[in-house]
């Protein structure tokens, strides 16, 4: 008996190793509006969640979010690409965290710390546009090391 779950647990790490992918989360899926997102770093995912779908067309929305850190922050940025068909339609980049500039409560966390965020968020955009397309977002230490990247799907198809 010890011997197969032993074989178990083997193949069940193996199938863990050889996997080249993380799989798709939903973070909201309502009639109008889907937010899917998938860890595009295949060393570590994420958790990310919301209340409700229809809270972020009210640009202030909670959410939460958890993860270990990999590489520290002494600064860190944000880059934003929008893509339709395949196509970059936008790209948006900002500083985070640096020396007397700091947006997020993590900034200063060292390797191997855990991050956890519950609260409110705000966008700062007026509203969400229609159609589908992805949302590739990058955060980026000081070394240049991504520390978080995800591709989200957004499904919206709600008239404002």
């Amino acid at each position: 008996m010890k011997t197969s779950n032993a074989l178990l647990f083997i193949l069940v790490l193996l199938y863990i190793n050889a996997s080249t992918e993380w799989p798709t989360h939903t973070v909201c899926k309502e009639d109008n509006l889907e937010i899917y997102y998938k860890s595009c770093d295949p060393q570590q995912d994420f958790a990310l969640s919301i209340d409700h779908c229809s809270d972020i067309a009210t640009h202030t929305f909670n959410i939460r979010a958890a993860m270990v850190l990999r590489h520290s922050i002494k600064k860190l940025y944000v880059k934003l690409d929008m893509i339709m068909n395949g196509k970059k339609v936008l790209t948006y980049s900002e500083m985070l965290c640096g020396p007397g500039h700091s947006k997020l409560i993590f900034c200063g966390k060292k390797k191997g710390e855990h991050l956890y965020y519950e609260g409110p968020v705000t966008l700062g955009i007026k509203e969400i546009p229609l159609g589908d397309y992805t949302l590739s977002a990058k955060l980026i230490n000081q070394d240049h090391v991504t520390v978080a990247c995800a591709d989200f799907t957004v499904k919206n198809y709600l008239d404002y």
